[in-house]
C-alpha cells in the first residue's frame, strides 16, 4: 500500500535541508508519494543560489567534516535525487510575493502555490511533518 507524505519546510539552514531532503527522499524511495511545501526561510532550500550556501548553526561547523567523512551528499545532489524520485516541490506564493521573488529565482521543476494548494495535497496524507 502506497503512503502519502506531506512536509512543510519553514526553516532555511543546512541542517534543515538535510532533515527535509533525507526524509523526503527516503519516503519517495520507499514508494511513498511525497510533497514539500517551502515557506518563509524554507524557500532557501530551493532557491537557485541560496541552496548552495546554507548556513550552519554557530558552533556546529565540525559537522561539515563529519558529512565529508561519511559521504553525506551535498544538498544540490539531494535536490536532484528528490526531483528524480518525483518529489513534489511547492514554493509558497505568499512568501514569494512578500520577498519579491519570482519562480525564475528557484531551481527548475518547482510549482508555485498557496497554503490552500498544500492543504489540498496534504488532506489525505498518511504522514505530515514540519521542519
Amino acid at each position: 500500500m502506497s503512503k502519502k507524505v506531506a512536509i512543510i519546510a519553514a526553516n532555511g539552514g543546512l541542517f534543515d535541508a538535510y532533515k527535509v531532503f533525507n526524509v523526503a527522499t527516503a519516503a519517495a524511495a520507499s514508494d511513498s508519494e511525497v510533497g514539500i511545501f517551502f515557506t518563509f526561510e524554507g524557500l532557501n532550500l530551493i532557491h537557485k543560489e541560496a541552496h548552495k550556501n546554507l548556513p550552519i548553526p554557530e558552533g556546529k561547523e565540525h559537522f561539515q567534516e563529519g558529512f565529508k567523512k561519511t559521504n553525506v551528499p551535498p544538498i544540490e545532489e539531494m535536490l536532484e535525487v528528490a526531483k528524480e524520485l518525483d518529489v513534489k516541490l511547492i514554493a509558497c506564493q505568499m512568501t514569494m510575493d512578500a520577498m519579491s521573488l519570482e519562480k525564475e529565482d528557484f531551481i527548475e521543476g518547482i510549482e508555485v502555490g498557496g497554503a490552500a494548494t498544500f492543504i489540498e495535497y496534504a488532506q489525505d496524507a498518511n504522514i505530515s511533518l514540519t521542519f
